[in-house]
């Protein structure tokens, strides 16, 4: 769906006859997923609590696997694995299969067509689009080592020279100072400030573009680069980050701050960041992480964490804690792990703390679990029992000394991208089907 398909629509107005249809059609082919379930078996509620009693078992197997050794975790392995493989067997010798198979097909379209005519109704905000200026002297890190040599495959820097650009690739020999290179850049005249690599870089750099107030250029030449992704950049063709040094348009985004450094994308505290910090995860990263989980998820190793949120709330004994630049969205799947708007001045929060098999299969509830907290707050600070905690900030294991402080820096950074992004994703609505019953019958 693109941005001309939105229509913008008064809460006082008759709902559109296309939205409408989209709404009962959402509700028709619900319906349909019902008869089909009905049809399909005599004992149709058998064949839905065989489904959410092996899921369960599936989800226990699962934690028993994470957070024990020995006998125990290889039962859990099977008990994960064989619970949907005995459901899927059963359903075949049923001969109600495909009755599982369409229904799950109707559910699907159901939903999609529902968050459409929600989306035509009420349409989310995309972060606003502001003129940009020309830029005279740019300057540009690049790192030809991330990413596997994005920077050398896609001729990036000959590219960004032949637009203008100063370009500074961080070749050695020995440790190379970024921030310093981007302070004698703007020292020399330098009006745009831009990165070639991965996260870290990204956040080092726009750091300081934020403090001089100068617009920053983000160049898709990492492993992941997930902040990119979030800005809706091409994270296959970085080359075609470079066209945000012509025919581009300026974003207001928020920068994340962690003891006074910033992120552009998350800081993680427990259980993950514990992992990473250790001299074998590089070389072993599943042996490692297997190894280290069950003393970690069970409390018998790591520091016991603390998480103040906003001087209100406090949560407790967090075995996993992320703050984020901004909330990531886990309520659509098509979406799961972005962030749709990196400038409503929040930090995202999710806190786990789970400590038993029934605290874990819990989890299936949500946001309504009692081990799984989401929040949005503009002020976290984490303590811990001891002085020093390893936290992982965009990817890159550090230690911070307790207590460590997040906040964040509200619409902080000017980021430059391209006028024409094709990794810009759809503008959807959350799934709410009171929104399309009430779009069904004319109402908004």
């Amino acid at each position: 769906m693109t941005g001309q398909d939105v229509v913008p629509h008064d809460r006082d107005e008759p709902v559109p006859p296309r939205v409408r249809w989209l709404a009962r059609g959402s509700a028709l082919v619900m319906v349909a997923a019902a008869v089909v379930l009905l049809i399909g078996d005599t004992k149709s509620l058998g064949v839905v609590a065989v489904a959410a009693v092996a899921t369960v078992v599936a989800v226990a197997g699962g934690w028993w696997f994470l957070s024990r050794r020995g006998p125990m975790r290889w039962l859990g392995a099977g008990l994960a694995v064989g619970a949907p493989v005995a459901v899927l067997c059963w359903y075949v010798a049923r001969n109600v299969l495909w009755a599982v198979v369409v229904v799950l097909v109707l559910v699907v379209i159901s939903l999609a067509l529902g968050r459409a005519a929600v989306t035509l109704v009420h349409p989310p905000e995309r972060m606003p689009e502001h003129p940009a200026p020309p830029v005279r002297r740019p300057f540009v890190v690049m790192n030809p080592r991330s990413g596997g040599g994005k920077v050398a495959r896609f001729d990036l820097a000959t590219k960004a020279r032949s637009r203008g650009a100063q370009v500074q690739l961080l070749e050695g020999p020995g440790h190379v100072d970024v921030a310093a290179l981007a302070h004698q850049a703007v020292a020399d005249g330098a009006d745009l400030l831009g990165v070639a690599g991965g996260d870290g870089t990204q956040a080092l750099v726009a750091g300081i573009a934020a403090a001089y107030d100068l617009p920053f250029l983000v160049i898709s030449a990492g492993t992941r680069n997930h902040f990119a992704m979030d800005l809706g950049l091409d994270r296959e063709r970085p080359d075609l980050c470079l066209d945000g040094l012509s025919d581009a348009v300026e974003l207001r985004i928020d920068l994340g701050e962690i003891n006074g450094r910033t992120f552009v994308n998350n800081a993680s505290f427990g259980a993950y960041a514990e992992v990473v910090q250790s001299p074998a995860y590089r070389d072993d990263k599943r042996g490692t992480t297997l190894r280290m989980l069950p003393d970690l998820l069970s409390g018998h190793s790591g520091p016991r964490l603390t998480a103040r949120i906003d001087g209100t709330l406090t949560i407790h004994d967090p075995k996993a804690l992320l703050v984020s630049n901004n909330a990531y969205d886990f309520d659509d799947l098509a979406g799961l792990g972005r962030r749709a708007r990196l400038d409503l001045g929040t930090l995202g929060v999710v806190a786990v703390t789970v400590d038993n098999t029934a605290q874990a299969v819990g989890l299936l509830r949500g946001s309504r679990s009692d081990g799984l907290r989401r929040l949005a707050a503009r002020d976290v600070i984490i303590d811990a029992d001891v002085d020093e905690i390893p936290v992982g900030i965009d990817g890159e294991a550090i230690l911070l000394r307790t207590p460590v402080h997040c906040t964040v820096r509200a619409m902080a950074l000017r980021v430059r991208v391209p006028r024409s992004r094709p990794g810009l994703p759809p503008v959807r609505a959350a799934n709410d089907p009171g929104a399309v019953l009430r779009a069904a019958v004319g109402k908004s």
